[in-house]
């Protein structure tokens, strides 16, 4: 397969998405892709190989643009704390919140659920290369941060990081069936601080 340009690849990319989300993986045809994206059918063919492999490389590119919104996120918030308390509350608020409320993020998540059983490459962890773009990996590395400044107890970052995601999305994500459910700002509130109360119990200094 051809690298090509990374111009290509990137509206190959934006108009696999859409397609993915509107028609699902099944009904996805490449031709209705390749037009919305305004290359050939040949062309994905040269740069993915075939729709399996463009599905994967889809999901896997979009989450790679959520680590970076979500690295930017982090600096808004847990950039310089004060209060770990406060801090971790505003990370979660404004973090629970994008996921609760962004179409897009709860239409992938509900495609790759759907999916994950027929592409179990979906399911494998990402390579040395990419395993620095993931939310979790990022995460990790700013929890490691505080545990540095005194403020966490963390031996094992990418586990603090999956159970502090966990605590602030996974109620949220619940019962807002991921994004399909409105919630009120008072209610994803109040579940962060439940969550960040288990959290500081389990790594607090």
């Amino acid at each position: 397969m051809r690298s090509g340009s990374p111009a290509k690849r990137d509206a190959i990319v934006r108009a696999a998405l859409d397609v993915f989300l509107r028609e699902g993986y099944a009904r996805a045809g490449v031709d209705a892709i390749a037009a919305a994206a305004g290359v050939s059918k040949r062309t994905i063919y040269d740069y993915y190989g075939g729709k399996e492999q463009l599905f994967v490389s889809t999901l896997r590119s979009t989450m790679a643009g959520h680590a970076d919104s979500f690295r930017e996120m982090l600096d808004r918030t847990l950039g310089d704390v004060t209060d770990l308390h406060a801090a971790l509350v505003r990370f979660g608020v404004e973090f629970a919140t994008g996921i609760a409320r962004s179409d897009e993020r709860a239409a992938v998540m509900r495609l790759m659920i759907a999916e994950v059983a027929h592409f179990p490459a979906l399911r494998e962890p990402p390579s040395d290369a990419d395993r620095e773009e993931t939310v979790q990996s990022v995460l990790a590395s700013r929890l490691a941060s505080l545990g540095d400044q005194g403020l966490l107890v963390v031996p094992d970052p990418m586990e603090a990081a999956e159970f502090l995601g966990l605590l602030l999305t996974g109620r949220v994500n619940y019962r807002s069936w991921y994004g399909a459910v409105p919630l009120g700002d008072d209610e994803i509130a109040r579940l962060v601080e439940g969550g960040v109360r288990v959290f500081l119990r389990a790594f607090g200094a």
